[in-house]
């Protein structure tokens, strides 16, 4: 007798249909797993064996074996442990195998039979549902699984509450919808004294989605500018809410079933590797890149990550997506990013300062701003330099315009976009492109004259000017201007200089 039980593979964002195929047949006492079965699957095994003798049942002495079909597919995670144990129960007439059937199953046991929780949950749920299915999932995990709409879920806490759920001795409760999270205090721009340039390109920024660098000296406030831009930030959409919750649920990292609407905020240390900030490993996991996927990818000390690291991102930030290829698997992961970069102009921090400048200025600027490549600089559209404050700024009462006053702003920009998004399909003017950019971003004659002017004295590359358009159309949303005029074009223009090279 062959037992079957659905559940899933994960690529990417992607989960795939996998049948868990099972047969006890005479011979010699073996318990194999075939179909393309990474080290933490064949070791289900263990992990099997023994929740079923804390149950008190017994494998039979005779040959059993796992197939996980379809072959091909790279099969990798824990939680292929439930459908396999169920699949061996109903192989051994412990439960029902037809009525299996009608569910999907994931899950990692413990030894002690409990049923713990797994990443991709949310992502298995949304199958199911596409399926006409129900999902078997960790009682810790059903209210990630309640996200996806119209899914019959049994978040069973053990093997057997679940058997005793499937015999009708038993009721399991149905799981609530996990809770919408709240947003977590950002930093409030009431804080920062001064620095009115390079607030005035955080707000443009937040508006279009636009990525920006800030480029000043050490305490001049770049980080906290960049911990502000989360409060200013409109709120997720709910559709886009659950595009983000799906990453974080292959990464292991929504807990307790709660969905945020507040945008992500990463910030990576300078020594991240090149895996961990684009994603990969020996099991392909999401990067930071991804799991700030429509949010904020803050990268401070910008020339201080290895430059491989960064030049990783160029196809990130151009596609909004990035893709991991390995011998055995081809991942696409989502990463629609705003980059928020901040660095010093120098190795030692003070160049403009001749009393506090190393004795190596201004060479020692060049040499420390060519470590970040001029087409990660390209994919940048708002360069700002943040001049140092002085005691006498500090001690001045802050600034009667905060976070809240910006945030309204932002937020009647980001509508505005919105409603162009019917026709365009772009959720912000970052994403504007072709006939959309030329649509809705088209300078009047003026502008024009300014921008083609601009573009050859600055050597403006297409993708250069490509994002003037769209860094000039926000800041004519900003206003409420329809069109774009000369004077948009002349401030965008004024965000492109770029930090002196050798």
């Amino acid at each position: 007798m062959v037992a079957l039980v659905n559940t899933v593979a994960y690529l990417g964002l992607e989960a795939r249909a996998v049948e868990v195929q099972c047969q006890v047949a005479p011979g010699l006492p073996r318990f194999n797993i075939v179909g393309l079965a990474d080290k933490a699957v064949s070791e289900s095994r263990e992990r099997v064996q023994s929740a079923l003798a804390a149950m008190g049942l017994a494998l039979p002495p005779k040959r059993i074996t796992i197939n996980l079909s379809p072959a091909d597919l790279p099969k990798d995670g824990s939680h292929y442990d439930l459908p396999i144990a169920l699949a061996l129960l109903a192989a051994m007439g412990v439960t029902d195998a037809e009525q299996l059937g009608d569910w999907i199953a994931v899950g990692e046991l413990a030894l002690d039979g409990r049923i713990v929780a797994s990443p991709g949950v949310l992502l298995a749920a949304l199958h199911a549902s596409e399926a006409e299915a129900g999902l078997i999932c960790p009682a810790i995990q059903g209210s990630e699984a309640k996200w996806a709409s119209g899914v019959p879920v049994l978040a069973a806490p053990n093997l057997v509450s679940l058997l005793n759920h499937l015999k009708g001795t038993q009721h399991l409760p149905d799981p609530e919808r996990g809770e919408v999270e709240l947003a977590a205090p950002a930093a409030d721009l009431r804080q920062v004294k001064g620095q009115e340039t390079a607030k005035r390109a955080l707000e443009i920024a937040a508006a279009g989605g636009h990525n920006l660098l800030m480029v000043g000296p050490p305490g001049a406030g770049k980080s906290l500018l960049a911990s502000c831009l989360p409060g200013i930030l409109p709120e997720l959409t709910p559709p886009e809410a659950l595009e983000v919750s799906m990453v974080a649920s292959v990464a292991g990292t929504l807990e307790g079933g709660r969905i945020s609407r507040t945008r992500p905020f990463r910030a990576p240390h300078h020594s991240a590797s090149m895996a961990a900030l684009t994603g990969g490993g020996l099991k392909v996991r999401p990067g930071e890149v991804s799991l700030a996927h429509l949010g904020v990818l803050f990268l401070d000390e910008l020339p201080e990550f290895q430059r491989a690291v960064l030049d990783s991102l160029r196809q990130p930030l151009e596609t909004g997506s990035v893709d991991v290829a390995r011998a055995n698997a081809h991942v696409t992961f989502p990463a629609r990013v705003q980059l928020v970069a901040a660095m010093n102009p120098c190795r030692c921090g003070h160049l403009g300062d001749a009393a506090l400048a190393c004795s190596r200025a201004p060479r020692c600027a060049a040499d420390y701003q060519s470590k970040v490549s001029g087409p990660m600089l390209d994919r940048i559209d708002l360069h700002v330099e943040v001049d140092p404050v002085s005691a006498a700024d500090m001690a001045l009462p802050p600034p009667a315009e905060g976070s809240a006053e910006v945030a309204a702003r932002v937020a009647a920009a980001r509508r505005v976009q919105t409603a162009r998004a019917t026709d365009t399909g772009a959720r912000s003017n970052a994403e504007l492109n072709g006939e959309a950019l030329e649509r809705w971003a088209k300078p009047d004659e003026a502008g024009q004259k300014l921008l083609l002017q601009a573009a050859e004295a600055m050597r403006l590359s297409a993708r250069g000017y490509t994002r003037m358009l769209r860094v000039a159309r926000t800041i004519a949303d900003l206003a409420g201007a329809n069109g774009v005029g000369r004077i948009h074009i002349a401030e965008a223009l004024s965000y492109r200089r770029q930090a002196p090279r050798a």
